[in-house]
């Protein structure tokens, strides 16, 4: 059996269920023809779905027909409900978008085909409610192909010279092929359709059962069927509960097969796999194994969440439509908000955007809402599930924040016996793109094991702006450098640190206030059109005329959200009920009245204990805070904007091979040390923090002598370089390969060595075997090193050139 899923998409009240439960009833797989409008829908399974006569809730049903096995998810269709929407779709082989024939492609529609190209996911356009009066099949399929795509097709009369000739302007070689020979093969169409070159067009009517024979035949025309991996896969799309409170996983296994008792695991939970379910409406059938293709729930799994990926697959991206709206829930009298907040997160595991948050410093509960509807749907929920009536306030925009300028952050968490450091590149990303994070860390500087844990608690978390509170977005954010301590750094100090960094970054950039805006459709009479634009206007949004008969007129255009929010019951007044208003979220772009929503919210960044930009340091045994504004005096690596302009030393540039962390303890460099030298035993320093030398990687030490007072004497520590690489085998193994990466390794660890002891180190190579090598002296970070003349061949008589250029006393 071809197995095959299928999503139905559609704006509200396009017929999508309709089209459903005759899909299903044409196939045979249900006797009786149900009706949203009378209640007894086979997938509107919930007693608020079948109240509001809405899809709320995205469910499959599975049927049989001419060897395909069609899995057939249907998805909400009110813009209340697009995050369960745009879940479903990370599963989908295939979609059906539902339009309807009268109302022709609206606001919502073009959000969903976004999304459908997003996905990459091949689309079958079914044209519904073609019975109504005044539809026009030419006049639709030209929109199609305005709004849409081009490669919109009518599939009615298929195999036909008319049917290949629009085929072949879709695509370069279905045209080839069709001037030599007249024909196009299945094959191709197949080709194209998956490829989303070609988008199959159906014009009928769901109600009347016209139109889904021939879009049932069509799909199992030019469909293909996937092809799956050997080895084990899943992705999560969706967390339910059964009406006993069994918390259901709903995934596709994409690879391999999943048996009842094995053991998944994903980011730090391991769990065993109780049950598995093939759900068809609201009944369901227990096996005990499924196969790579197929559609189920699982028990068992009380730690996955949607969007996680199992096994060799890989995690979804986040979502891209997300809620605008934040909500203070109300409790009743009475009603413990500690004790309500472990119920709730049982729904924002079914529903993640609605991302609710305990504030404690307002003792309050904010829940995140796409509109009005769901509010109703949620209060429904919470008082079936926990016999609580809530309500809500009149709710406020959810705001973000960016950046205009590049800045570096930098986090240093050394508390005692702790030690991280992080330095981050904060760039502003392009609109719409959201956060994205990467490093650019040399493994030499920080080993790859810490750069993935900054990576991983960058994303962990998310990160306020300082302007409103709000979250950060449209941003780039780098590791460009890092520090760990053998001995005393534990992952949770990169936490501190990573955080850390973000904030101190965002407090010294230039931020920028973001609010979301709506794209909109505006339909009414046209002796109104006058007063819509003026509405749109003094809103602060912008609009054009797209169409105008002389009765009715059609205004498209964006404004903010907070504008347009309750703007749809103005047009019912003004217009007496003759004007409809559709609005699609567009995204987010720079607040119109910053300044105002600033001073409203009144936030204080310094005050935010929990997203600190002050850094802890240690001195003499214990640690103290320094503020954000003076941690870049404190910091012990070099400021990635110097790195920059560093200047370049000949033979030095290589990357080293060696990859282990490259902070070494003092101990371990001081046994070194004593075993070549048999001297330089002084006593063991404290770990203290250093503030290092701010020139230049590789600055050119000046060779004028400049005299000093020789009363306070310096002590110097001379390191014979290669000697001391020979010496320790890690480093000697290292130098057979790659030499300059064992000179850079060493430098790495002699300058975290300065920072243990009061010393200035200079550290000679003797370049005797390079013909024609001049002396040469630079300065790496803290220290000294001096490449010796040819010829040189005992250390004495270093002494003397070092003199000349390095003013030391003690050695």
């Amino acid at each position: 059996m071809k197995k095959i899923v299928i999503g139905i998409l559609a704006h509200v009240d396009s017929g999508k269920t309709t089209l459903s439960e005759g899909m299903l009833y044409m196939s045979g797989k249900i006797r009786k023809l149900g009706r949203v409008d009378n209640k007894d829908a086979y997938l509107d399974t919930y007693e608020l779905e079948r109240a509001r006569g809405i899809t709320i809730f995205s469910k499959q049903a599975i049927f049989e027909t001419n060897g395909y096995q069609i899995t057939l998810l249907d998805t909400p269709g009110h813009v209340d409900f697009s995050a369960e929407m745009e879940r479903t779709l990370q599963v989908l082989d295939y979609a059906i978008l539902v339009i309807n024939g009268a109302d022709g492609v609206q606001g919502h529609t073009r959000t969903l085909w976004r999304l459908l190209e997003l996905y990459e996911i091949p689309t079958f356009i079914f044209v519904n409610k073609m019975d109504q009066s005044g539809t026009d099949k030419d006049r639709l399929i030209e929109e199609l192909k305005k709004k849409l795509n081009d490669g919109c097709v009518e599939f009615e009369q298929v195999k036909t010279e008319g049917f290949y000739d629009q085929l072949a302007m879709c695509d370069e070689s279905m045209m080839e092929t069709f001037l030599e020979t007249e024909h196009i093969e299945t094959v191709q169409i197949r080709e194209a359709i998956k490829g989303r070159k070609v988008f199959p067009c159906i014009f009928g009517s769901a109600l009347r059962l016209e139109g889904i024979e021939q879009l049932i035949q069509v799909i199992v025309d030019y469909t293909i069927i996937p092809s799956y991996p050997d080895e084990f896969g899943a992705k999560i799309f969706k967390v339910t509960r059964d009406d006993q409170g069994n918390r259901l996983t709903h995934l596709k296994v994409t690879g391999g097969k999943l048996k009842v008792k094995d053991v998944l695991s994903n980011h730090g939970w391991e769990e065993k796999i109780n049950q598995i379910r093939i759900y068809s409406g609201n009944k369901f059938e227990a096996i005990s194994e499924i196969e790579a293709g197929s559609i189920c729930a699982v028990t068992g799994l009380s730690q996955a969440r949607p969007g996680e990926g199992l096994g060799v697959e890989e995690a979804s991206n986040a979502p891209v439509l997300e809620p605008v709206l934040s909500y203070q829930m109300i409790l009743p009298e009475g009603c413990d908000p500690r004790a309500m907040i472990p119920k709730l997160r049982q729904i924002e595991e079914e529903d993640p955007e609605l991302n609710i948050v305990w504030d404690e410093q307002l003792q309050e509960i904010q829940v995140r809402i796409m509109g009005e509807v769901q509010i109703e749907i949620l209060q429904n929920m919470i008082q079936s599930r926990f016999d609580v009536d809530v309500s809500f306030d009149a709710g406020g925009i959810v705001y973000k924040e960016t950046i205009a300028n590049i800045v570096e952050g930098v986090g240093h968490f050394e508390p005692l016996r702790h030690y991280a450091e992080v330095h981050l590149l904060l760039e502003p990303g392009e609109i719409g793109s959201g956060l994205v994070f990467e490093t650019k860390c040399s493994e030499d500087i920080l080993g790859k094991s810490w750069q993935n844990l900054v990576i991983h608690h960058l994303e962990e978390k998310v990160h306020k702006g300082v302007l409103t509170g709000s979250e950060i977005t449209d941003m780039k954010i780098t590791l460009v450098s890092g520090r760990a301590h053998n001995k005393h750094t534990e992952g949770g100090d990169f936490r501190e640190a990573t955080w850390r960094a973000v904030r101190q970054g965002l407090m010294e950039a230039k931020s920028v206030l973001l609010e979301p805006y709506y794209s909109f459709q505006l339909e009414l009479p046209e002796k109104m059109l006058g007063r819509a634009m003026t509405d749109v206007d003094k809103i602060h949004g912008t609009c054009e005329i797209a169409h105008s008969d002389g009765e009715t007129a059609v205004l498209v255009g964006s404004a903010p959200v907070s504008g347009m929010r309750n703007y749809q019951k103005e047009v019912i007044a003004y217009t007496k009920g003759t004007g409809r208003l559709f609005c699609s979220l567009k995204g987010y772009e720079p607040c119109h009245n910053s300044e105002d929503v600033i001073e409203r919210i009144a936030y204080d960044p310094e005050r935010d204990i929990g997203n600190t930009a002050s850094s802890v340091f240690c001195a003499q045994g214990s640690g103290f805070i320094v503020e954000w504004n003076n941690v870049k005096d404190y910091m012990h690596l070099e400021s990635y904007f110097d790195k920059k302009e560093e200047l370049s030393c000949s033979g030095m540039q290589k990357q080293a091979a060696y990859t282990e962390e490259s902070f070494i303890s003092p101990d371990e460099i001081d046994k070194i040390i004593n075993q070549t030298y048999y001297a330089n035993q002084g006593r063991k320093s404290a770990w203290k923090s250093y503030k290092p030398a701010r020139a230049a990687y590789y600055k050119p030490v000046t060779s004028n002598f400049v005299s000093r007072d020789y009363t306070n004497k310096e002590e110097y520590l001379l390191v014979d370089g290669y000697n001391i690489i020979f010496a320790w085998p890690e480093l000697s193994e290292l130098a057979e390969d790659n030499m300059d990466g064992a000179r850079i390794k060493l430098l790495d660890i002699l300058s975290d060595y300065k920072g243990f002891h009061n010393k200035e180190i200079v550290v000679v190579f003797d370049a005797y075997r390079v013909e024609g090598h001049r002396e040469e002296i630079v300065d790496y970070h803290n220290i000294h090193m001096v490449f010796t003349k040819e010829v040189t061949e005992q250390l004495q008589n270093i002494y003397k050139n070092l003199i000349k250029h390095i003013d030391f006393y003690r050695y």
